[in-house]
């Protein structure tokens, strides 16, 4: 990025902009070289601000949350990145309505959700992410998605404008929506829920939930969740992707400092310094093994940042 550019940035927003950041730091994998620009707005006004700014000056930038489907290139990125965090965590309550900033972290949205007595969040009391992270990818678990409690999105797009989307504006599918291809940082989102079931039940159920996956998954080690989406058919047929990597040998399988996980092998995990080619080889490899033997293609929910900010599914 020109020098000119970077000054610039950090004289309009000195408050919220850091150069030159290890994107290692950042990444739930632990992978990728530095981001020449990190801006962290507070609020709504001054995302608003930033994205006006970034349009006019012809700057591309990258939107990022909490990085937990992401795999940062090891050369890092050359373009603004806008990091969506704890500083945009409001929340609000309305009778079933929850009304929350995208940067809220989602266990702590479900523990909030569960301590107001409403239901409908159960299932995502374990996920590492923030909620716009969540919306993006559609997320969950249990085999639920979040877009069945979601109202509305609202949005600030490339231009800095606020547009809200309605729940079937958002064009939910398993583990997929709108925002995937579209340049719009999601700013709030106004969830529906229930009141029919009882404060404790609602609490074992989550304590339930994360029981389950402490004993499931290698939460000691950076990793970017699920590796790959459950594909309905393929789960029919087959079984969920765990089962079917671990079914073709491939289950702990190491590339570097990268390995398909021994306890999960739906999980990718960085056992020291793993870099990004790493863990691209290893989900080829399970591709192209499990293509064979199934005939299915697997679908990564992992997405690659390029060093030019290009979200790229992989």
């Amino acid at each position: 990025m020109d020098l000119f550019y970077k000054k610039k940035i950090y004289a309009l927003f000195p408050q919220i902009t850091e150069y030159d950041v290890p994107l290692s730091q950042l990444s739930q994998w632990r992978i990728g070289g530095k981001a020449e620009v990190v801006v962290r707005p507070r609020s709504k006004k001054e995302l608003i601000k930033i994205r006006q700014w970034l349009y006019l000056n012809d700057l591309k930038s990258v939107i990022i949350g909490n990085t937990t489907n992401l795999l940062f290139s090891d050369e890092g990125l050359h373009v603004v990145v806008i990091q969506i965090g704890s500083n945009f965590s409001g929340l609000k309550i309305d009778g079933v309505e929850l009304i929350a900033e995208s940067g809220i972290w989602i266990p702590s949205l479900a523990r909030v959700a569960m301590q107001a007595g409403l239901s409908g969040l159960e299932h995502t009391c374990g996920i590492p992410g923030s909620l716009g992270g969540l919306i993006v990818m559609n997320g969950g678990s249990q085999r639920q998605s979040i877009s069945s409690v979601v109202r509305y999105v609202e949005i600030v797009d490339n231009k800095g404008k606020i547009k809200r989307y309605t729940n079937k504006e958002c064009d939910f599918s398993y583990r997929n929506s709108i925002f995937q291809n579209k340049d719009d940082v999601i700013v709030e989102v106004g969830l529906i829920l229930d009141t029919n079931q009882d404060k404790n039940d609602i609490r074992r159920e989550m304590l339930r939930i994360l029981k389950s996956r402490r004993k499931k998954f290698p939460q000691k080690q950076p990793n970017c969740g699920s590796t790959f989406i459950s594909n309905l058919d393929m789960y029919e047929d087959y079984g969920p992707p765990g089962k079917i990597i671990e079914g073709c040998g491939l289950k702990g399988l190491s590339r570097g400092d990268a390995q398909i996980s021994k306890l999960h092998a739906n999980f990718i995990v960085n056992t020291g310094r793993a870099q990004a080619n790493d863990i691209l080889y290893l989900i080829n490899i399970i591709k192209e093994t499990v293509y064979k033997k199934t005939g299915y293609q697997m679908i990564v929910e992992a997405k690659f940042v390029t060093s030019c900010g290009d979200i790229i599914s992989l």
